[in-house]
């Protein structure tokens, strides 16, 4: 078939091409990072849908126009949620009265996510024309919807296109300043600077490539000596006692299992002080992952409390997940707490970003009554906790952040505390892409709030990383052990406080685009 027929073919340029390159974006993302992919996928998902829009009232004429424009994006999205969350699926192989749901997770969730992009191309969709105003209107519909579903039914701001820049730490020193989704409009602009290199009006979008290829490589620059700056102050600092804290990761690697007794939850107890390696009467917190006593709640836990007072100090502390239980209301929580080696709770943090079917079940009563329940097992739903309070240790304020919760920047935004705890059970999603993905958000959010995030995660990236987003130590998904580090507490100059600046680039654009649109 001729290259031309093949763009004549109303099944190919509407269904298959945009499909195509949204599995293709999976590789943008953490593993892979090939970031410069977003260069050639970006752009051709642009001239799609100016060629769609072109050609509908002719080629394409049996069909309505706007029809086909939500088409193009909706199969983008489609492609997009299917590679690049195809690793829900896995988290029901853990029960088998789940197992029939396998393949409706794998074929319904980017049936409803890819959505999103079919209301952003059916807004943006008749303004689209081969010129640079064009490009801001793209990209400001693209980057709106990634908002909108961050925010709508509890929120899924996963695989945002600028943390396909996780890997490169120099590029990602603004987000401190401008926040996660102006920075992920910039980035959507940025990958469309080839298609200024093939639109009409040479010179003028010449000038414009060249001025944003400055601006792009000036952050880069800007990125470079900041971190060197930052990092030459950090490590200049006098450690005391005083002002900082000895943290030990400990990444214990376990299987997710459960039905477990308790002799079984007392050898994993084992198994976690022995991968701790305490020291006696050093002044250490241990950070143990979410998820390591499944199905137990902590009142259960304390009666291993000798074997906690025979191997810990009295100058050390634990963090771990656990499930704990209000007597007078009955209620559940998913909880961080940080115990002594008397196992008495000295902090307790309530989840407050469930997951949906997964800690939570939706409409529960109703639900209920057809046999369905949350994935997690055990009782019924957890009950959300009211909000985030800080973990005071000595000088630091530490924010708290249950597994899931690390991938929402408003859970960081507005709040004083200069170091990020983060626990995790990623042994829901095996071997796969997930548990990679799900550490990038971890490195964002370090930079966002110029702050250490430790985090701890079961078969996930277990890692330090420090306020510019560099990895000082971690623990691949499949390693044992643990990973030390003292952390010194310095003063946070915290700058990314809401999402104003991008709704002001929004705006910018906009106005841009309706001022100078013939002109450009």
């Amino acid at each position: 078939m001729k290259m031309h027929k093949i763009f004549d073919s109303r099944l190919a340029v509407i269904f298959l091409i945009p499909f195509f390159l949204g599995i293709l974006s999976v590789f943008s993302f953490q593993p892979f990072n090939f970031t410069f992919i977003n260069f050639l996928i970006i752009p051709s998902f642009f001239l799609i849908l100016s060629y769609v829009k072109r050609k509908s009232k002719s080629v394409y004429r049996k069909k309505p126009y706007l029809k086909n424009l939500f088409l193009v994006g909706y199969l983008f999205g489609v492609g997009f949620f299917l590679s690049g969350v195809y690793w829900i699926s896995h988290s029901l192989t853990y029960d088998e009265q789940f197992l029939y749901l396998i393949p409706f997770a794998l074929i319904l969730i980017p049936l409803f996510l890819g959505l999103f992009f079919g209301l952003g191309t059916l807004l943006m969709g008749p303004f689209i024309t081969n010129n640079f105003t064009s490009i801001l209107i793209f990209c400001s519909s693209l980057s709106f919807i990634d908002f909108l579903r961050s925010k709508i039914l509890t929120g899924f701001p996963w695989n945002l296109w600028a943390y396909s820049w996780s890997w490169f730490p120099e590029v990602l020193q603004l987000l401190n300043y401008i926040g996660l989704f102006a920075f992920n409009l910039l980035s959507l602009t940025i990958f469309c600077l080839p298609l200024l290199l093939i639109f009409k009006k040479r010179k003028i979008n010449l000038i414009i490539f060249f001025i944003l290829s400055i601006l792009f490589f000036s952050n880069y620059i800007y990125g470079s000596y900041k971190i060197s700056t930052e990092e030459k102050i950090y490590n200049s600092i006098n450690i005391t006692n005083s002002n900082s804290l000895n943290i030990k990761i400990v990444s214990p690697n376990f299987d997710l299992k459960y039905n477990l007794n308790f002799a079984d939850i007392e050898k994993l107890v084992q198994k976690l002080i022995r991968y701790s390696e305490p020291e006696n009467n050093k002044n250490t917190i241990f950070i143990w992952p979410e998820g390591v006593f499944v199905g137990y709640e902590l009142s259960e836990i304390k009666k291993l409390k000798n074997l906690f007072n025979k191997n810990f100090s009295d100058n050390q502390m634990i963090v771990f997940g656990i499930n704990t239980r209000e007597n007078i209301s009955n209620n559940y929580y998913n909880s961080l707490v940080l115990v002594n080696n008397n196992l008495e709770v000295l902090y307790k943090y309530n989840k407050i970003k469930l997951v949906p079917f997964g800690e939570f079940l939706p409409f529960e009563k109703f639900l209920n009554k057809f046999g369905f329940k949350k994935i997690t097992g055990g009782h019924g739903s957890f009950l959300k906790g009211e909000k985030q309070k800080n973990i005071i240790i000595d000088s630091f304020e530490v924010l708290p952040l249950i597994c899931y919760e690390i991938i929402f920047p408003q859970l960081i935004q507005n709040k004083n505390f200069n170091l990020i705890f983060n626990i995790s059970e990623d042994a829901w999603f095996g071997g796969s892409i997930g548990p990679y993905q799900h550490f990038a958000k971890a490195i964002f959010r370090a930079i966002e709030s110029n702050t250490f995030v430790v985090r701890s995660a079961n078969q996930g990236v277990s890692a330090f990383i420090n306020h510019t987003g560099k990895v000082v130590k971690r623990l691949e998904p499949n390693e044992t052990g643990n990973i030390e580090l003292k952390i010194v507490n310095v003063n946070n100059n915290y700058k990314n406080k809401n999402d104003l600046i991008f709704f002001i680039l929004l705006f910018t654009y906009t106005i841009i685009f309706f001022t100078l649109r013939n002109k450009l």
